[in-house]
This record gives C-alpha cells, sequence and structure tokens, in this order.
C-alpha cells in the first residue's frame, strides 16, 4: 500500500517544502506559516506532516531543517515534549469492572496541572539509577546559559516528573490484537523548558540579522555565534530534563500499576516489557544522504528512521498508535507526532459542553468536567485518517484503545 503524498506546497521557495496532506485540508494560516518558514534564507527543506496545524513561532507538524541555523520559536517552549509507553503482561481480562479507583492512585502519585512534587520525586529517592541520572542534570543546572534561570532550580526539581496541563495525559490502554495492557504517557519539560525557551527567543528577536524577517517569531541563531551555543546548551539540557521526567513519571506509574493490581485484584507480579520513549518537540544534527549536515527541528514530529519505535496519540477517546519507522528519506525520517488539533482550544469550549465529552469519552475512565472540554475528542482530527496518510512513514506494531486517561 503507497500513500498519494507526498505533495508539494504551493508558493513555497523552490518547491523545498512537501506535505503529507493536502493543503486544502489545512488552515489558510497555517499554509502561510509554512511559506514563511520556507522563504527563510537558512532554511534547506521543510516538511510538514498529516497532523499540520497553527502553531506559535513555527507550525506544528512541521519539521524544518536548516544549514548553520536554528529558531529557538520552532522548536517552542515546551522543549522535548514526547511520549513514553509500555507493555505490560496483563490483558483485559485482569481489570476490575471499575478503574475509578486506580484513576485517583495515579493521580495522588503523579502531580498533575500546575502542581510539583515535594522537592523531588518520591521513586527517585528508592531508584539508584534514577537517582544518579537526576543528580548529574541537576550538577549541570549552574551551567544554564539563559539570563535571570538560577533561581528557578527549585521549582524545576519539583516539576521533574510531573505531567502538567493542556494535552499532557497518562493513559492506561489495551491493544487491539492481543488485549495486552499498555501504559502511555505524553509530558514536556514543564516550567524551566518554558522560562528557558522565552528568554531565548527573546534574545534572538534582537538580533541584527533577524531585523528584517516577514515574521519576527522565525527569528534564528546562526552557528559560530555565542548566542547560538548559548541556547543549544539550554536545549540540550532542556530535552534531557523532558526525557528523565518522562522516565521518573513512567517509573511511578508501573509502581502505582504493579501495587494495584497485587492488593486489589490479586493478580500475580506485574512484568514490563522495554519502554519505547521519544521526542516530538526537539533538535538535533542530522546528515543527510548527500553528506550535509543540518540542524533538524521536530516540531510535532517525531524521528522515523528505519526501525526506530515511536508513539503517536490519538485523543482522549481514541488510543494511540505504537509505529516502526520505515526510514522515508523524502520525509526527513520523521512522521506525525498525534492526530493534530482542528480547532483552537478557545473554539473548542465554545463549540463543546461537558455533556458533549461525556459522550465522546463514553467507556474511558476520564475527568468529564468543564476543565477539560478544550481537550475533547472532537477537538483533534481524525486519527485513523492521520495514520492512512503516513503509510509510506511508519508501520503499526499496535492500536492501543484508551481505557483509563489522566489529564492535567
Amino acid at each position: 500500500m503507497h500513500s498519494e503524498f507526498p505533495v508539494a506546497l504551493p508558493g513555497a521557495r523552490n518547491g523545498n517544502t512537501l506535505m503529507w496532506t493536502r493543503a486544502e485540508d489545512v488552515e489558510p494560516s497555517a499554509l502561510d506559516q509554512l511559506r514563511n518558514i520556507s522563504r527563510l534564507p537558512w532554511v534547506d527543506r521543510v516538511r510538514v506532516m498529516p497532523d499540520v496545524h497553527l502553531g506559535k513561532g513555527a507550525t506544528v507538524g512541521s519539521v524544518i531543517a536548516m544549514r548553520d541555523a536554528v529558531s529557538p520559536s520552532a522548536v517552542g517552549v515546551d522543549i522535548g515534549c514526547g511520549m513514553a509507553a509500555v507493555r505490560t503482561n496483563l490483558t483485559l481480562d485482569d481489570l476490575p469492572d471499575d478503574l475509578h479507583g486506580l484513576r485517583l492512585l495515579i493521580e495522588a502519585a503523579v502531580p498533575v496541572g500546575y502542581n510539583g512534587n515535594d522537592g523531588q520525586a518520591p521513586i527517585v529517592r528508592h531508584n539508584l539509577v534514577l537517582r544518579n541520572r537526576f543528580d548529574k542534570l541537576f550538577s549541570m543546572f549552574g551551567d544554564l546559559k539563559a539570563a535571570g534561570i538560577g533561581d528557578r532550580e527549585g521549582r524545576a526539581l519539583a516539576q521533574c516528573g510531573s505531567l502538567g496541563g493542556g494535552n499532557h495525559f497518562i493513559e492506561l490502554c489495551a491493544a487491539e490484537q492481543d488485549d495486552h495492557l499498555w501504559i502511555t504517557l505524553h509530558s514536556g519539560s514543564r516550567n524551566i523548558g518554558k522560562e528557558l525557551a522565552e528568554r531565548h527567543i527573546t534574545t534572538a528577536k534582537t538580533l541584527e540579522h533577524n531585523l528584517g524577517l516577514p515574521d519576527r517569531d522565525l527569528a534564528v541563531f546562526l552557528a559560530g555565534t555565542a548566542e547560538m551555543e548559548a541556547y543549544l546548551n539550554d536545549l540540550w539540557w532542556a530535552q534531557d530534563y523532558a526525557l528523565l521526567s518522562r522516565t521518573i513519571m513512567l517509573a511511578t506509574v508501573q509502581k502505582v500499576v504493579t501495587d494495584y493490581f497485587l492488593n486489589q485484584t490479586g493478580a500475580g507480579g506485574v512484568e514490563f516489557d522495554e519502554p519505547i520513549i521519544c521526542h516530538h518537540n526537539y533538535v538535533a544534527r542530522e546528515v543527510m544522504s548527500d553528506g550535509l549536515e543540518l540542524i533538524v527541528t521536530r516540531k510535532g514530529a517525531i524521528r522515523a528512521g528505519l526501525g526506530d519505535m515511536g508513539l503517536i496519540p490519538g485523543s482522549m477517546g481514541t488510543g494511540s498508535f505504537v509505529v516502526r519507522g520505515l526510514g522515508n528519506e523524502e520525509s526527513l525520517y520523521s512522521a506525525s507526532h498525534g492526530a493534530g488539533r482542528r480547532m483552537s482550544r478557545s473554539a473548542a469550549k465554545r463549540r463543546f459542553t461537558t455533556d458533549d465529552l461525556a459522550r465522546q469519552t463514553a467507556g474511558v475512565e476520564c475527568r468529564k468536567d468543564a476543565g477539560v472540554v478544550d481537550e475533547i475528542p472532537g477537538a483533534y482530527k481524525d486519527i485513523e485518517s492521520v495514520m492512512a496518510a503516513q503509510v509510506d512513514l511508519v508501520e503499526v506494531v499496535a492500536r492501543l484503545q484508551t481505557l483509563l486517561c489522566v489529564k492535567g
């Protein structure tokens, strides 16, 4: 089976922008944003994923490859945002009739919304591997370059291993092909990533080479400058922070699930496969087949090199896909990061009610109140269509159906 994609974005510079969606299916403001990105003098090529939608600075669902430059807004403020998942030996037959108690236990163990841990995540104190990673990461906090960031260390310590809000989640899912239960989660770099990004974006906008840009949010740092070195130093740290935070939360939820099934259902020991963990808001230096090294920014896109394992979530009611990359060079070895929003949060709140939310999440143990209406499945694109558009980019390993969802 082969996709009809990619197609070229009309109006992009030198035809350097290829899309895994039809232009008529993308809002005009996002297409204009992509055209502006393609015309930056440092941009070598742009790739657009089927979950594309308008973003702050750069378009969500875009892969931007630059020569000797990087745009902090193209990465965005949630540096290192991404997914984690792990398959368990439990199946649907092991589940109790009501998952409400399990959801409350997860919410008690992992801080959500604006909350953080008391000093640090409890599991770090009892897990030597996590403790060593945690200590190593924060031993480098003093080396961060962003101005005025030094007094944020305490908050960063507390928020490492916490979920946050928005579209971040923790889920218990069942694989359609074998009924095995999976734990999945979506998280980012919390406030520290946001503050690092905002400080560097502000700096980039003041640089002389950015003053004539059509969109100042696309300001870049140039290779060989102190500003770019400072940004990359902080970026790499924030990406590691997000990765560690996901790892801590996954370990925490694994312990909750293990204890729950032992105490509540009498099931034997819970076993877990090797976790799958991946970024979808990040920067990497990558060498193309022609030998050219480019700085690749994936904003709302995962790496899908040959054999790369990845995760593509839908929404609260639609579950996720576990995928394996097919190594499509034309897409810059990339695939979508999810279903992608089809309307803004404010539009979703205007259009939908809590009754709509309850109907669209029927059968899922989750919050069904006004605080999460903007995350209603109807605010997202159809995940099946998104997956159908990228059959040349990834193969599906497992289709996961959401049973329980924790939101901030």
